[in-house]
């Protein structure tokens, strides 16, 4: 079997009487792209740096293709970007893309990181004049300049607009067509859906999931019926298992959307119930419905 691109053995992280990351196993082949999710203070944060060497982990063992962390980031084969990464100050993209690529072993050509990352319209502006976007453009760039088989990304798209974030992922699909290793946390699920391989979900430092986008709504169960409707107990409904509200609208989680409909229209008075609509779970209820159990 080939080696996996990350491979945590109950590791364990503290910081004092917080745990940030409680005996967490995980392996990632090589090849996948891999979302982690989770609410804030999740552990998402912890466990990449932990993978970068960061910081170092207070139980169990982390490996990157085999090796340390610390080694596997010598050899060039890890790649982050993180959410926060400062940039050096005053000076013009241009110049500071061409002395970070000066440094790498085996970097990508200068010209495929400025096409990849979508930088080449303001090489010349100086970094402390970029928008939220643009910074988190040349932060990509540094991350793919190595050439990594290991890509790092945390919180990738903050700060970027609805094209920024479309361009963005557009420029991801090219790096990884080549087989890469990619690792992201994000907030954006509909990014999770959309790009992982695989989505693994964190809560009080534990794994609580592990699946395809759709392995994970699965944990829902069934569809979901959503109107608006009068105050009644919808529980008393054939195939209704959870009823809450969402603003001006009743929300039924039902495992026979069939039924449930049969017996709304039984339930209330003609013209009471409007705006039906029937759906399969979202990767957002499925989150929710988790991290409310964890």
């Amino acid at each position: 079997m080939s080696t996996p691109a990350i491979r945590l053995d109950s590791v364990t992280k503290r910081y004092g009487d917080l745990t940030a990351v409680d005996d967490l196993t995980l392996e990632v082949p090589a090849g996948q792209v891999l979302a982690l999710l989770g609410p804030n203070g999740a552990g998402k944060s912890t466990t990449t740096e932990m993978i970068l060497s960061i910081t170092k982990p207070d139980g169990g063992a982390v490996r990157v293709f085999g090796r340390s962390p610390t080694e596997a980031l010598r050899r060039g084969d890890t790649g982050a970007m993180l959410q926060n990464g400062a940039l050096l100050w005053d000076t013009k993209v241009g110049r500071l893309l061409r002395g970070m690529h000066s440094l790498h072993h085996h970097p990508l050509s200068l010209d495929e990181v400025i096409e990849l990352a979508d930088v080449r319209s303001f090489l010349r502006t100086n970094t402390n004049k970029l928008s939220g976007g643009q910074a988190q453009r040349v932060r990509f760039a540094l991350a793919i300049m190595p050439d990594p088989r290991l890509l790092i990304l945390d919180e990738p798209t903050v700060g970027m607009d609805v094209e920024s974030r479309r361009r963005f992922w557009a420029s991801m699909r090219a790096f990884t067509l080549t087989g890469r290793t990619v690792v992201f946390a994000t907030h954006y699920l509909d990014e999770a859906d959309e790009f992982a391989d695989r989505i693994v979900v964190l809560d009080g430092g534990r794994l609580i999931a592990d699946g395809t986008g759709a392995e994970i709504r699965g944990v829902v169960g069934g569809r979901q019926i959503t109107f608006t409707g009068p105050d009644l107990d919808y529980l008393t409904l054939p195939g209704v298992v959870e009823s809450t509200v969402d603003g001006d609208r009743r929300v039924l989680t039902c495992t026979d959307s069939d039924a449930a409909l049969r017996g709304l229209f039984d339930l209330t008075e003609t013209g009471t119930v409007r705006d039906v609509e029937v759906h399969s779970p979202s990767l957002e209820d499925a989150f929710l419905t988790l991290t409310k159990v964890a």
